[in-house]
């Protein structure tokens, strides 16, 4: 019997940004040059994306609080990003926690580490390592940088002010990432977008099957199903069913979470439609499980301490 979820959500993944600080380099380049990233077009996203913003679009899905991801701002202003959001009226439970963005090889990756690990609300780091052969899908400037000596070397920082860390790659960087989350047993590490199967051959999805399938293996290792829809644009409810149902069984429920990644997921989906295959997905499980995938999961994950409603009344309801 399919059951749908309706308690309380936290949206582990999302960005927010004002174009008129020019501190995304990413989204600078897109308004002035134009051009395609893998997620195709970004001109729908090429406008200011606030507090406001995100509630209009999540309005129905009763979110109690939501994770900021770092947006890619200019490595140029190193702890902006922590600032401008901490500025923000955040009493609505958007940006309740902080992701934020430290480049692991900087000469100076431990100083920024441990200025971000100062703010309780920051709670994890994440630097990008997805790099493509093909300049407009690659989000890293260069490969191999999980083997990098000092790109682990900053890294290593994390354990010490017990920071998460955002991992977005391709699945073709599985294998090495397999061998830095087996090197560092002391840091948690959360997998972003499904791992990000962006090659939908057969080839393609069968080395993103089993890579996932490795790390799913890995005590340290926890999942974000987001934005599977920038991998699969013409998608429907069934061709991304055997996605999740891929994810939910190499991590289970109690070690993946849903989570929207807007406002780039609205390039290919709504916030509603999106969370309609989330709940799709759910369904079959059980109450409990249900409730680990849009709640239980990020609430420990990044430590945001929201008393879970069902578990104050002693039930075990969906």
């Amino acid at each position: 019997m399919t059951v749908r979820y309706d308690g309380p959500v936290i949206d582990p993944h999302h960005h927010l940004w004002d174009l008129s600080l020019k501190r995304h380099p990413w989204l600078e380049k897109a308004r002035t040059e134009g051009g395609e990233m893998v997620y195709g077009s970004l001109a729908p996203i090429l406008r200011d994306y606030g507090v406001e913003d995100y509630r209009r679009d999540a309005a129905n899905q009763n979110v109690v609080a939501t994770v900021h991801v770092e947006a890619g701002w200019s490595d140029a202003h190193p702890l902006e990003e922590s600032r401008w959001l901490a500025g923000l009226d955040r009493t609505s439970g958007v940006a309740k926690r902080r992701i934020a963005r430290v480049p692991l090889d900087s000469p100076d990756a431990a100083r920024l580490i441990e200025a971000e690990a100062a703010d309780p609300d920051v709670v994890g780091i994440r630097d990008i390592v997805s790099w493509h052969p093909e300049p407009a899908k690659s989000f890293a400037s260069r490969p191999h940088r999980m083997a990098d000596p000092a790109w682990r070397a900053g890294l290593a920082h994390l354990a010490r002010h017990d920071l998460v860390f955002d991992l977005m790659l391709y699945p073709w960087q599985m294998v090495e990432a397999l061998d830095l989350v087996r090197a560092f047993p002391q840091t948690l590490f959360v997998l972003n977008h499904g791992g990000s199967p962006a090659d939908r051959s057969a080839e393609g999805m069968a080395l993103w099957r089993d890579g996932l399938a490795a790390l799913g293996r890995e005590p340290n290792v926890r999942l974000k199903i987001s934005d599977l829809v920038a991998y699969d644009n013409d998608w429907t409810p069934e061709s991304l069913h055997p996605v999740t149902a891929h994810c939910l069984a190499c991590f289970g429920p109690h070690r993946a979470m849903f989570a929207s990644d807007f406002p780039v997921a609205g390039l290919h989906a709504s916030f509603d439609a999106i969370y309609a295959v989330f709940r799709a997905a759910a369904g079959p499980l059980s109450p409990d499980e249900q409730r680990a995938l849009f709640f239980t999961t990020a609430n420990d994950t990044y430590r945001l301490g929201i008393a879970d409603p069902v578990a104050a009344r002693g039930g075990n309801h969906a």
